[in-house]
């Protein structure tokens, strides 16, 4: 076996790799990343080894390992910051590779967060307005989320006057189209305490669905919070979103 493919034994698993210039086929079976994952665990691999399993092949002049490890250098270590259109700009990886991996690194992030529940309900909703309920004034709020349904964030765009408050879509969308936000929520209170739809709320929904229809970011529902209640104008039948089916209200 040649010298580079020796492990030491002072040296911890976690840190041996083979020499991203040999081919998969140049390794002795019980050396290459997929073997080698299932009999000691991904735990075991290193970053180019990981990374090589989901490649699954190189190309024609490059093997997967030297690929791996081009592409590690390529973002200086940090995978998860890149998008599928630069990870194309590296040679060998094409469309098909650089979608595996942005779907893997996003699968990694959404399983690997602990106390980020997903929004499934309005009722779900609830948490991220409580700052508002209360308020004297009135204040829109809209919160984005990501593919998942978690809350990436929760801004309030304006304060009223009252129950008077002007709201343009271009302040709704600015910050969740820079967040690459998959939907949102909106959400204001009334102050009065009543929980009804006027008008107003019903046009500016309908302009609010429309703009996010345009801007391939769904408006899920608009909910209007007091200090003791809540209405759900999805739940109503009181708004036209285009909505993903998974959703429940």
């Amino acid at each position: 076996m040649p010298s580079h493919l020796i492990r030491h034994a002072a040296e911890p698993p976690l840190k041996w790799s083979p020499d991203p210039q040999w081919r998969i086929r140049e390794l002795p079976n019980v050396d290459r990343p997929r073997e080698r994952l299932l009999a000691k665990g991904a735990q075991a691999l290193s970053d180019v080894e990981l990374l090589a399993v989901v490649l699954g092949s190189g190309t024609r002049g490059t093997g997967v390992l030297e690929l791996a490890a081009t592409l590690l250098s390529a973002c200086d270590g940090r995978l998860d910051t890149v998008d599928a259109l630069s990870l194309q700009a590296v040679p060998g990886v094409g469309r098909a590779k650089a979608c595996s991996l942005v779907a893997a690194m996003e699968l990694a992030r959404r399983h690997g967060r602990k106390g980020r529940p997903a929004i499934r309900t309005a009722a779900d909703v609830l948490p991220h307005l409580a700052s508002i309920r209360g308020e004297k004034q009135e204040h829109f709020v809209c919160l984005a989320l990501n593919g998942a349904g978690e809350v990436l964030a929760t801004r309030v765009v304006t304060v009223g006057l009252l129950d008077t408050n002007q709201v343009h879509p271009r302040e709704v969308f600015a910050d969740p189209i820079a967040d690459r936000a998959a939907s949102v929520i909106v959400a204001h209170n009334h102050p009065s305490g009543t929980l009804d739809a006027s008008a107003e709320d019903l046009a500016l929904t309908k302009r609010l669905v429309d703009a996010g229809r345009l801007l391939g970011i769904p408006v899920l529902d608009h909910l209007i919070v007091t200090g003791d209640g809540y209405l759900s104008l999805r739940s109503e039948g009181r708004m036209q979103a285009a909505c993903c089916p998974s959703r429940s209200w």
